[in-house]
């Protein structure tokens, strides 16, 4: 079988992900592996595509290949998938699957995000691999990797794929109305984009967000930064905080972004993402590291296009939230009401910065900072910004120092293991539980 393995890591031939597929490669040697280094080479594939639809063409399987950069796949690999799209190559009918390397950080939404993409284009999905970046280190990772190439040889075989979603109905814009905009006083929000002047839609919708918003607003339009290139993932800035690249983002991300008092998204959705040239902005971002440098400050977001049937998008939009500790104050879309829309999250981003409204986090930020948290402790030799982060915010909560209510937790479970002692009891232990509680809702009457 013909397989085209589609590398996305920046990396190319020293990608950490890659030497999972080199490994196939020798325990499956009947199988002919060949390899695009669609993640190092896209400035070149940019210019010319050619040599890539040959190989498309040749193809049986499509085995994509790379890191999960923030919740999505690396920038370089998302722009590989706008290529792939905007050549008209026809896959349909073709297999596809994927494996990706990560420490577990929201593999999920970016397995999503690409097998959304590939349904887009026809192939027949199989689901992939989602691999620790130590794994193949392991006799039991080794064995993972061969067991799911196996299953996706037997998926092949038996024509069995994930099912394509039903038929979308496109999303209509809904006209945004612009109303005058009043002097503003005071206040700092900025709204990041890449609208195009040709996109009035998107620009309608921020020109009215501008002018019912009751503080001062200013645009920062990332499609006119000189961007050098995307991530390279070679932890340059784990030191120092210095990104490699001489093209001073990290600095206009410091001092023309997050200084603001709150920050404002505006995009297009383009296939299931907020787009490449986004892409291409969040993972610049990493100079920050996993810094979660905004703690507190509330967020929102203007998007136009058919966001209804994008729930992996949406997911990923409030999980960025959630992990950053930000107050999500709404996502105004230009689907039914975009007007009522932008005036809710207009009010509600205006009360979040009056009160100071940061509400506690759920399960996508409790559990994706849990990640980064055990990820940090164990690199915090190398990651040493990070590490001085983590230590100065008390991100370093882990459960072994509450040892006063372990050991409480082992005196409960000595007296409940105990019928005799249990049936005595009867409901004193619900009692104890919340006598606590009882205690703040007394203090209250005083």
């Amino acid at each position: 079988m013909n397989i085209l393995v589609i590398n996305g890591s920046p990396k190319g031939s020293n990608s950490i992900t890659l030497q999972t597929v080199l490994y196939l490669s020798k325990r499956f040697p009947g199988h002919h592996f060949e390899i695009l280094h669609a993640g190092a080479k896209i400035k070149a594939l940019e210019k010319n595509f050619d040599s890539t639809l040959k190989a498309l063409e040749k193809a049986e399987l499509l085995l994509f290949s790379y890191p999960v950069y923030t919740f999505i796949a690396p920038f370089q690999l998302h722009r590989f998938v706008e290529l792939l799209k905007e050549s008209g190559v026809d896959l349909s009918g073709k297999f596809a699957t994927q494996i990706t390397t990560s420490k577990h950080f929201y593999d999920i939404t970016a397995h999503r995000y690409l097998q959304e993409n590939c349904q887009d284009l026809g192939l027949k999905c199989i689901r992939g691999l989602s691999a620790d970046m130590d794994d193949l280190l392991k006799e039991q990772g080794q064995q993972d990797a061969e067991r799911f190439f196996r299953y996706v040889l037997w998926n092949m075989e038996q024509d069995l794929y994930e099912p394509f979603p039903a038929p979308k109905t496109p999303g209509v814009h809904c006209p945004v109305t612009v109303p005058d905009s009043p002097e503003k006083k005071s206040g700092d929000v900025v709204i990041v984009t890449d609208c195009e002047p040709e996109n009035k839609q998107l620009g309608d919708m921020i020109a009215r967000f501008r002018a019912v918003f009751p503080k001062k607003t200013r645009i920062v339009n990332i499609r006119e930064f000189p961007f050098r290139g995307g991530c390279l993932g070679c932890f340059n800035c784990a030191v120092s905080g210095k990104c490699i690249y001489t093209d001073r983002f990290d600095d206009y991300l410091r001092n023309e972004i997050q200084t603001a008092d709150s920050i404002v998204y505006a995009f297009t959705v383009r296939d299931h993402s907020m787009g490449s040239r986004f892409k291409l902005y969040d993972d610049r971002q990493f100079c920050n590291g996993h810094r979660t440098v905004t703690i507190g400050m509330p967020v929102g977001y203007l998007v136009s296009g058919n966001l209804d049937v994008e729930e992996n998008l949406k997911t990923i939009l409030e999980a960025r939230a959630q992990v950053g500790s930000n107050f999500l104050a709404g996502i105004a879309s230009d689907q039914t009401d975009p007007d009522r829309e932008i005036d809710r999250l207009s009010q509600s981003l205006a009360y979040a910065l009056e009160h100071h409204y940061v509400p506690p986090q759920n399960f996508y930020g409790i559990g994706g900072m849990k990640v980064f948290r055990d990820l940090i402790w164990i690199m915090q030799g190398m990651m040493k910004a990070d590490h001085k982060f983590y230590k100065a915010h008390g991100q370093y909560d882990f459960p072994q120092k509450q040892w006063p209510t372990m050991l409480k937790m082992y005196l409960v479970g000595a007296l409940i293991s105990s019928d005799k002692i249990k049936s005595r009891m009867g409901n004193a232990m619900n009692e104890g539980m919340l006598a606590p509680y009882k205690k703040v809702l007394d203090n209250m009457k005083k």
